[in-house]
């Protein structure tokens, strides 16, 4: 209670200086009743903090009921005293009027569904199936397993459920570990061992049931003593699973290798499960890259899935594919669209297919016609769609950009016109003042156009110059979308006073797939020159301060600050590596997936015959030139980028007498996830560049 009682006074004083909220316990309390969404704020225009970033709801997974009249959603909110968060379900009406909160049990509520007669709402409450009815009364429990589901399906028919729950991994040689139930120890043989942030102790499998009234009974594992997981491990959730409309037949997506092949492989395959019979066959057979995502077609004739079509290049073109299942023919539906399709859904009649794509830094809709295969783009403007759904003739999408995090949007498919329905942050939104986006697109050093975005601080006066931030993205194949982030968010960042550039590099997807495949071996090479042309090109302007420079990123955009800190000419005055590569000899051997490095860099440093070009681009080749101050962030549980990068590359700037300082978070993975490590961070960031940029430093 102390504790809670003095954060509660740090975090008013905080937010009185910054205007927003004046009562910080009821942004703490996270109980949804008073959240800066939803709470009347100071009328004066505040700027973006992380406190309250770490405010506001966050909205996912829309369901249309199934008379198209209602959506039901849930909002997590975050209660930074606990350092932890909840998800709480919430209805409304197609139009976005007369929302109401369904539930509030205190615990995280995930997963929920309308059961197909529209007469029940299902959903997972601590780890177990439960329902209510519509209003969200009658609240019943329908299992009580020993392993916590993460996710379940009605079938259509109503008659089944499947649900996803973990199986044990088998110890190795576990007669070795008699008499000793104490022992931490590990015994391990093969790869892969430990995954983005977590040891490979289980692995999630399907389950399918009998449904009733009652609960579920005559409980069958689908996937019973196979040691590979569905969905995909460690970000794959229910979009990987469909049942057919007769139920009959359930689809996914699984990796169905183990060890050191699973670790060098993403060849996952779309499998199909007979329910009367229980035998698999895998639809995509001889398919070598990632198959996911498969969806039937209403009428079940066909089944849609996403495909890339190389083994062990996670960012390959995401293709989308059309499987009749009467002529078993298989047909590449988007041929010559030079895009990446993202979450895709069949229109009610099954002529169409709508599908969301990236686009020169913005996620669109579109519209396909199978057998005519002709692609229309339904959208434009400065926005990323996601979690699309159909409302009958309508869609409802979630939807984002650089000044709003994500709503639900009701989306006309003809004209592409979209409003927002759910408005959880309207009220907090309208009182901040968040800066100007401007869309620049700058000359590389070969000639060609790059997409920058360039983001102002709150009230920006271009009589005044200020010191700017270039922002390297991670990825390596990503790009920056005009999207909400609670990571890295560029307004917060914008809002401490900075001109943000932020360069869709080599290696961005939505410009093409040379584009994208040109960071491939090259870390080193274009995509740093990129960085360093945006820059460059930037500084010219009078507002910027040439003089007061940073460089920062996370994960591969930390690698290129660790590169820049040895190749940078002098341009920057300070950086900040959050997770990024230092040594990439010693990565290879030490990640988790070992086929991203295998077609990152071409080949193992061992390997003296081939392509050791790309090795002489690794920042610890380059610490004898460090000679600017440097922030690195690290996370303990980063299996991807693993600790000893960010400890190595700490250890080398006090080595060589450059100021510097070490973050490091012993209980996040590559990405920063609770609230008071989030909070910290910022801290720490925004105070290391303050003492480096700002002209009231101590140092200038």
């Amino acid at each position: 209670m102390k504790r809670t009682l003095l954060l509660a006074t740090m975090l008013a004083v905080f937010f009185s200086a910054n205007c927003l909220p004046a009562d910080a316990t009821a942004l703490m309390r996270g109980d949804g009743r008073a959240s800066t969404s939803e709470k009347d704020i100071s009328p004066a225009k505040c700027r973006m903090t992380p406190e309250i970033l770490w405010g506001l709801g966050r909205v996912g997974d829309p369901q249309i009921s199934p008379d198209l009249t209602k959506v039901l959603f849930s909002v997590k909110r975050y209660d930074i005293a606990l350092n932890k968060g909840k998800s709480e379900l919430y209805l409304m009406n197609l139009d976005g009027s007369e929302r109401n909160r369904l539930t509030d049990s205190g615990k995280d509520e995930s997963a929920a569904q309308w059961r197909p007669d529209g007469k029940k709402i299902g959903f997972v409450l601590a780890g177990q199936i439960c329902e209510m009815d519509p209003d969200g009364k009658n609240i019943k429990k329908l299992t009580d397993l020993k392993n916590e589901i993460s996710g379940f399906l009605y079938s259509p028919q109503m008659d089944r459920v499947l649900f996803v729950s973990p199986v044990a991994v088998p110890k190795v040689n576990l007669h070795l570990y008699e008499g000793l139930d104490k022992s931490s120890g590990r015994i391990i043989n093969d790869l892969m061992y430990r995954h983005w942030d977590s040891w490979c102790d289980g692995i999630n499998h399907i389950f399918i049931a009998d449904y009733g009234p009652e609960g579920i009974n005559n409980v069958t594992d689908i996937m019973a003593g196979e040691l590979w997981e569905a969905p995909l491990a460690p970000f794959g959730g229910l979009e990987q699973i469909s049942w057919s409309p007769d139920g009959k037949t359930i689809a996914y997506a699984s990796r169905k290798k183990k060890g050191r092949d699973y670790a060098l492989s993403t060849n996952s395959d779309i499998y199909l499960y007979d329910v009367a019979t229980k035998q698999t066959t895998n639809l995509t057979e001889g398919m070598k890259g990632y198959d996911t995502n498969p969806l039937f077609s209403p009428d079940g004739s066909k089944i849609a899935w996403l495909s890339m079509e190389r083994d062990g290049y996670e960012a390959d073109e995401n293709r989308l594919f059309v499987y009749d299942r009467q002529t078993k023919i298989k047909t590449l539906l988007t041929a010559g669209f030079d895009q990446d399709v993202s979450s895709f859904v069949w229109s009610a009649d099954g002529r169409f297919i709508y599908f969301i794509s990236n686009h020169h830094g913005a996620d669109q809709l579109y519209r396909m016609e199978p057998g005519v295969n002709a692609i229309k783009k339904i959208t434009q403007g400065a926005q990323t769609f996601s979690a699309l759904k159909m409302a009958g003739s309508n869609l409802i999408a979630l939807h984002s950009s650089f000044d709003n995090p994500d709503e639900i949007h009701l989306i006309n498919p003809v004209s592409g016109s979209a409003r927002d329905i759910s408005r959880i942050n309207q009220t907090t939104m309208e009182k901040l003042s968040l800066g100007a986006v401007q869309r620049r697109w700058v000359k590389t050093t070969d000639n060609k156009k790059m997409l920058t975005w360039v983001l102002f601080p709150p009230h920006f006066n271009p009589g005044r110059n200020y010191p700017a931030l270039l922002y390297c993205v991670g990825g390596p194949e990503i790009s920056i979308n005009q999207g909400w982030s609670y990571r890295w968010n560029l307004q917060v960042l914008a809002a401490q006073g900075y001109v943000i550039i932020a360069p869709n590099r080599r290696g961005a997807t939505g410009f093409g797939r040379q584009w994208k495949e040109g960071v491939l071996q090259d870390w080193g090479g274009r995509p740093m020159q990129d960085l360093l042309s945006a820059v460059d090109e930037l500084k010219k302007e009078p507002w910027i301060d040439e003089k007061r420079l940073a460089a920062v990123g996370p994960s591969f955009g930390g690698y290129s600050v660790l590169w820049l800190a040895g190749n940078h000419g002098k341009r920057f005055k300070a950086f900040v590596a959050h997770d990024g590569i230092f040594n990439l000899e010693t990565m290879y051997t030490d990640t988790d997936e070992m086929w991203f490095v295998k077609s990152e860099f071409g080949a193992p440093p061992w390997d003296k015959g081939k392509k050791q070009k790309f090795y002489a681009a690794s920042p610890h080749r380059f610490v004898q030139n460090w000679n600017t101050p440097i922030l690195i962030v690290q996370g303990e549980r980063d299996y991807r980028v693993p600790v000893a990068q960010g400890l190595g590359a700490f250890n080398a700037a006090v080595l060589r007498g450059v100021p510097a300082e070490l973050l490091y978070l012993p209980g996040e993975g590559h990405w920063v996830l609770t609230p008071q490590d989030s909070i910290l961070w910022h801290r720490v960031f925004f105070n290391w560049l303050a003492k480096w940029l700002k002209h009231d430093a101590k140092n200038e």
